[in-house]
């Protein structure tokens, strides 16, 4: 007996609504834990940074790939992060709390070991990388997925948000690390490709 339409609809409808609950739940949390973070770094006078913050080339600095995206410069370096963080977080959060997640250990392992690997000396801190993974997932998961919904989702991103992928580049300027961008945004982009399989569920998400 085939299911009926309108009930799997109304179903279908409830699992978006919980994952946007769901997702405002968890990147606000997120980046409420990133302001405690700032608030505590600035009563340290920024002593955080020097040690948790991510060393290219260090050995010590590898255990620094996890820490990094939580500590900032100051708090505009903070607040310019934080709204294109919920948005991109949010939008993937609405495919799942298991794609979200991949997503965002990907541009996170992504842009540390990009950093690690071929970034300037001294310390790099923020979390603009994790911004440039999660947005290079949605603009590449609709084609990668052939998904209509997707690729209009991308569209509209790219036509508000595109200008920042000129941060990828080296002709960035010398204070912001082109380097956690690159590869955040490939740790993005490879994250697409290994949930390609598993991410068309129509109807269930943006």
């Amino acid at each position: 007996m085939a299911p009926l339409t309108g009930n799997g609809s109304f179903g279908q409808r409830r699992t978006v609504a919980a994952r946007a609950k769901g997702g405002l739940l968890v990147l606000g949390t997120f980046v409420v834990l990133l302001f405690v973070i700032e608030l505590f770094n600035m009563v340290m006078l920024r002593s955080l940074n020097a040690t948790f913050g991510l060393r290219p080339r260090s050995a010590d600095g590898l255990l620094d790939i996890f820490t990094f995206p939580l500590l900032h410069a100051n708090l505009n370096h903070l607040l310019s992060n934080s709204l294109p963080l919920i948005i991109f977080g949010f939008l993937v959060f609405l495919s799942g709390l298991r794609v979200f997640l991949t997503a965002l250990a990907f541009s996170w392992l992504g842009s540390g070991l990009t950093v690690w690997l071929i970034g300037d000396v001294g310390v790099t801190v923020g979390a603009s990388g994790l911004v440039f993974g999660l947005f290079s997932f949605l603009l590449v998961r609709g084609f990668i997925n052939r998904s209509w919904r997707q690729i209009l989702l991308a569209v509209v991103l790219f036509m508000g948000y595109g200008s920042i992928l000129l941060g990828v580049l080296p002709i960035a300027a010398g204070y912001i690390s082109w380097q956690a961008h690159l590869g955040g945004a490939a740790g993005g982009v490879v994250a697409a490709l290994l949930l390609r399989s598993r991410s068309r569920v129509p109807g269930t998400a943006l």
